[in-house]
């Protein structure tokens, strides 16, 4: 009598371009948090400063906006503190552009790993996204400080229940990084050359974001720039709820949230079709 076969794993065909493999990445756990620890690591490994560029890359970047934006262009601030200004909008903005730009060089950075052993390969971008949010975090506490001496300091910061929308935010930028990113992962395997476009159409991006100009301020056509950018209610939200200064527009965040769901699902469906072949192109 022929004993029947039991396998610990087996691995088969996606039976649609749009399943995640939840089943997969729970069983790879481990393998997920290893990665986290090697994107994270290799932030800082073999610095003379270490992790301390987390603090000094937005400090600096701040110091930067203050004398251009206010002090020679005289850009206003939305009566919030300038630095107070410009840093809360740089911690959520670096978190998006980490996210897409590192996830977007999933398969070509990771192609001698598919190639020698299976796991699922979506487990790699939300390595990035897990990693970037633990970078976020360290910026974050570097606000929370500055934030925490302005309120104790000037009348004008009043902290609200919007606080609450900031979470959302932050699991918003992230999503959409990594859809996006994913998109752009995908067909990097064939278009080398859209990783450049992509890493200078985010510093583009950024300006039809409220990092450096508050959404009050804009006006006429720039406004709809604005209004088209689904970043902008994320941002202006986390300025609302921790400084009292800000716009909050129930319409605008209903289109971030569809938005996210759209490019995510758009994402999943090419990251999964590509992943399939891509061997074959890299």
């Amino acid at each position: 009598m022929v004993e029947k076969n039991e396998w610990d794993l087996e691995i088969g065909p996606q039976q649609s371009l749009f399943d995640v493999p939840w089943k997969d990445i729970w069983r790879y756990r481990d393998l997920l948090f290893m990665f986290v620890r090697r994107d994270f690591v290799s932030q800082f490994k073999q610095t003379i400063l270490g992790p301390t560029w987390f603090f000094i890359q937005p400090i600096l970047t701040t110091i930067v906006f203050m004398v251009i934006f206010t002090g020679i262009a005289k850009i206003g601030t939305d009566g919030v503190p300038p630095v107070l200004f410009y840093l809360s909008g740089l911690v959520g903005w670096n978190y998006f552009a980490d996210c897409l730009n590192k996830t977007s060089n999933t398969f070509i950075g990771n192609a001698n790993i598919f190639g020698k052993v299976y796991f699922p390969r979506i487990v790699v971008p939300l390595s990035v996204v897990i990693s970037n949010l633990l970078r976020f975090g360290v910026q974050f506490l570097l606000f929370l400080a500055v934030w925490l001496y302005f309120l104790a300091t000037n009348e004008a910061i009043r902290p609200n229940a919007y606080l609450l929308l900031v979470p959302i935010a932050i699991v918003n930028i992230g999503l959409i990084g990594l859809g996006l990113g994913m998109i752009v992962s995908s067909l990097t395997t064939k278009y080398r050359d859209l990783t450049f476009l992509i890493s200078f159409g985010v510093q583009l991006l950024m300006y039809a974001t409220p990092v450096i100009i508050p959404y009050g301020g804009v006006e006429g056509k720039f406004r709809l720039i604005f209004q088209a950018n689904p970043l902008t209610p994320l941002i202006e939200s986390f300025r609302l709820g921790f400084m009292g200064q800000g716009v909050f527009d129930p319409l605008m965040w209903a289109y971030s949230i569809g938005f996210m769901i759209f490019i995510l699902a758009i994402g999943v469906l090419i990251f999964n079709k590509v992943e399939k072949d891509f061997m074959d192109t890299v």
